[in-house]
């Protein structure tokens, strides 16, 4: 447990901008005390998502994949395991939704990935799977973002498609 708490707290004190009003202390015991919380941000640390503290929400804490690029180690993957099902050849391994279920944590959805751009620079040769209205989604489409030309874009893609650079961004809430 040691060495996952010294690598978040040495992020968290060197993005003090991110969350200028806390002190590690807080998090560290929420950290410690929470097992769920503990084992879901060091998935997230894991598969390359660099968790730092941030508020995307009003009146939420929580860690949030901060990795300048897509987290490596969730990249390759479908939206959905519909998207999954339906997919006749080469299927990836697995979905985003199913990955982040398994680790305990959740997608970040389109305004929590604008917001996460206010704090710095992210997807600038990668982009990422973020959650997709149900709506959109029975229609067969699946939202992603990334940043170029100084601006982040927000598209779409078949659910069932894939991309080596594309992954997803999770958080889950500090309680």
């Amino acid at each position: 447990m040691d060495k996952l708490i010294e690598t978040l707290k040495t992020r968290f004190l060197s993005h003090m901008e991110r969350h200028q009003d806390l002190k590690w202390e807080t998090i560290e015991i929420k950290l410690k005390e929470n097992k769920k919380l503990y084992e879901a941000v060091n998935q997230m640390e894991q598969t390359g998502g660099e968790p730092d503290v941030l508020s995307l929400a009003p009146n939420k804490l929580m860690f949030v994949d901060c990795s300048i690029e897509s987290p490596s180690g969730r990249r390759s993957l479908c939206y959905d395991e519909i998207a999954l099902k339906e997919r006749k050849e080469h299927k990836p391994i697995s979905s985003c939704e199913q990955m982040a279920d398994d680790m305990g944590i959740h997608m970040l959805d389109e305004a929590m990935y604008l917001k996460l751009h206010s704090f710095g620079s992210f997807d600038l040769k990668t982009s990422s799977w973020i959650k997709t209205p149900l709506s959109l989604r029975a229609l067969g489409g699946a939202l992603n973002g990334e940043k170029r030309y100084e601006r982040v874009f927000i598209f779409h893609n078949g659910a069932q498609s894939y991309y080596q650079s594309r992954g997803f961004r999770g958080y889950i809430e500090i309680k």
